[in-house]
């Protein structure tokens, strides 16, 4: 059957949109009544910080393009202007039902369970009293506050940053009369402060935001002069960092810089308390060079995700999560060493379900091992206090050969990558920076070691980042193997990175920007042949994203050959499927649940001779184009067939699942009279059983 003729505007979904569907995915968790109430306000907090990740990274990016006059930035063809209206429309829509969440929901049920933030109006007196001496001794020291006339302009607001706009009247010290002030409230403070027990009923948890009681004394700030209205506000900024490839010739230096700046980047959205008044509102916005349409009136704190501080507190266990302690496979928990397991044996670990300990215990056994030469590492994400970046420079100051390959840019982790890079040099390893316009973002460590007469390879190849916190909410896969040919590949990727030369005639691992895509597409184009030839064919994929058009139009071609697709795409994803003579045959589905679904699975039947891999890519255009990343076999029959059960798992799942239609909407599935299925409920009790 002939494809039907679409309109791009038709056959893809918009990525910016998708993305705001993925919100709608998380905040849905704030509202399920079966999660934990303080895990419910966590996902609130992330729903909220995400949209801040996409006014900052996404908004910011069209509003340039519509600046410069650039063309439709998709395969969608929606102009800048008309994403922008559309996103307006759509948030517009999400960050009211935030609040109404929050405020009719999560904060009564709070409360039910003696978790209260209070209102001015329900202070006590002795909660006054504490809370005016907070006040005068925490908060006035580190406040500046600014009346504003022409020796004194509009004062630089930091992004995201909470602030007020206050309205005075009166004459000041100097008998000029003042009319408006800025109040900024410094990042040093607690957004959300607890009240000690002693100033609340037994039991109970008393939360005060910082926002009330700035609001509270603000007129202490400006004696003499009239309090006529004090209201809170936040702008976001665009958070974008460019770096010249052509013109930069010390990336750290120019990233240095371009980190300084986008803390005061062009302005993209304004949120400010409803009851601001339209004047001070116009205000605002004129200062910031925004349109109507920029500014969000919300019902609240300006900055709901500080109250995850709350989740963090740890004093009410019972109101989360129950907690677990992640697996170990049977063959490391031995008196053997780690790699003279890995002589006999490749381990599949499957994060957060079985621990990152021993990827950090590899790490550490390099370190301290005499028969160790040298470890090579690529860092993306790493955390502050990483003890794998520990152990690397005890390595380094022992004497081995250290090299590391850190990733700059990496978004919102670049100051940290920099520190590191500084820590990791001074120890005596050689840091090479990622490639400006190529981020690396491959996931790899190798151990070489001398074994007689011999030097022997040992690597590890992951889904996700060296994190040891992120471990415990994102779920990635982690490959260790003791493969010569695996170890001779990995060592080739290393040398490219570091040398820029060619990596030739790789055995097992596909990498971007070289191979990967055309071997993807290649093995896609093999089971359509398959399809149209009467026999089996199908393809499963888990993934985070799925946006780059050529991907899509040669699995659109695939669906029309009969192969079945099922597609398991968290967050974005451009794809329509279950159109008529296009993609009847694809079926996509997102599971959102208590772990961030964050590995990635490639599955093609290929004739029964099943092919799988894990890969650090999703199937975007950047990842496939412009990042080194890798794609690496799992060829073992036992860890195939986990894989295999791990992937109809997820595909089972009616419980934190939701299907994709057509018309880029996402339906949550529900057992109805089935079973129910949780797919990360299932792992939890399968590593219950095991302990």
């Amino acid at each position: 059957m002939d494809a039907p003729v679409l309109p791009p505007a038709d056959k893809y979904i918009n990525r910016e949109l998708s993305l705001l569907e993925f919100n709608w995915r998380v905040l849905d968790q704030a509202r399920d009544p079966a999660v934990p109430i303080l895990e419910r306000l966590r996902f609130l907090c992330i729903s909220c910080t995400n949209l801040d990740e996409f006014f900052e990274i996404r908004v910011a990016s069209l509003k340039q393009r519509l600046e410069i006059g650039a063309p439709a930035p998709g395969p969608d063809k929606m102009t800048p202007q008309q994403l922008l209206d559309e996103i307006r429309h759509r948030a517009i829509v999400l960050v009211g039902e935030q609040y109404k969440l929050l405020n009719e929901n999560i904060l009564p049920t709070l409360a039910s369970e003696q978790i209260h933030f209070l209102q001015r109006a329900d202070w006590s007196d002795e909660q006054k009293k504490w809370l005016a001496d907070y006040f005068a001794e925490q908060v006035v020291p580190v406040l500046t506050p600014l009346t504003l006339d022409p020796s004194r302009p509009f004062p630089r607001i930091l992004n995201k940053s909470l602030n007020f706009i206050v309205r005075l009247n009166g004459k000041d010290a100097f008998g000029r009369r003042r009319h408006r002030a800025i109040v900024q409230a410094p990042r040093s403070l607690p957004r959300v402060i607890k009240l000690p027990p002693k100033l609340s009923d037994t039991g109970r948890e008393d939360h005060v935001f910082l926002s009330s009681v700035i609001h509270a004394h603000v007129d202490d700030l400006f004696p003499g002069l009239t309090l006529e209205g004090c209201y809170q506000f936040r702008a976001t900024r665009n958070s974008n960092l460019y770096v010249d490839d052509e013109e930069v010739d010390d990336l750290v230096r120019a990233l240095e810089g371009q980190l300084a700046a986008s803390r005061y980047g062009a302005a993209v959205r304004l949120e400010i308390t409803k009851e601001c008044p339209d004047d001070l509102c116009d205000f605002l916005r004129d200062h910031f060079s925004l349109d109507q349409a920029d500014v969000f009136h919300v019902d609240g704190p300006v900055n709901l995700n500080r109250l995850a501080t709350v989740c963090d507190a740890g004093t009410r266990p019972d109101l989360c999560y129950p907690p677990f302690t992640p697996g170990v496979p049977a063959a490391l928990k031995t008196d053997k060493t780690v790699f003279s397991v890995l002589k006999t044996k490749n381990i599949l670990l499957h994060h957060p379900y079985q621990s990152f300990a021993p990827v950090t215990d590899f790490i550490a056994a390099a370190a301290d091992d005499p028969d160790v030469l040298a470890i090579k590492q690529t860092l993306y994400r790493t955390g502050s206090n990483s003890p794998i970046v520990d152990h690397l420079v005890r390595a380094a100051r022992a004497g081995k050969e250290i090299t590391v390959v850190i990733e700059l840019m990496a978004r919102f982790d670049e100051a940290a990558n920099i520190s590191l890079a500084n820590r990791l040099q001074e120890a005596g390893a050689h840091v090479v920076y990622g490639l400006v316009g190529y981020k690396t973002h491959a996931k790899m460590a190798m151990v070489v070691r001398r074994e007689g007469k011999k030097v022997c390879r040992y690597v590890h190849l992951g889904t996700g980042n060296y994190h040891s916190g992120t471990t415990l909410v994102y779920t990635d896969y982690g490959y260790f193997s003791g493969s010569r040919k695996l170890g001779e590949d990995v060592h080739k990727i290393f040398m490219q990175l570091t040398s820029l030369t060619a990596a030739v005639d790789l055995d097992r691992v596909l990498t971007a920007p070289f191979s990967l895509f055309a071997e993807l597409v290649r093995r896609i184009e093999r089971e359509t042949a398959n399809a149209l030839a009467g026999k089996d064919a199908r393809i499963i994929a888990k993934i985070n994203s799925l946006i780059e058009p050529q991907i899509i139009d040669v699995l659109y071609q695939a669906s029309q050959a009969g192969v079945k697709i099922d597609l398991i795409v968290r967050g974005i994803c451009s794809l329509r499927p279950g159109v008529a003579g296009l993609s009847e045959n694809i079926s996509i589905r997102s599971v959102v649940g208590r772990f961030l679904e964050h590995s990635r699975v490639y599955y093609f039947l290929n004739e029964g001779d099943e092919e799988f891999f894990c890969s650090s890519a999703d199937w975007m255009d950047r990842n496939f184009f412009r990042r080194t990343e890798t794609c690496f076999p799992i060829r073992q029959k036992p860890l195939k067939q986990r894989l295999k059960k791990d992937l109809e798992l997820f595909l089972a799942d009616n419980c934190q699942a939701w299907q994709l239609s057509g018309d880029g909407s996402y339906k949550r599935l529900t057992p109805g009279k089935d079973k129910p299925v949780s797919a990360q409920q299932t792992f939890l009790a399968r590593l219950a059983a095991k302990s």
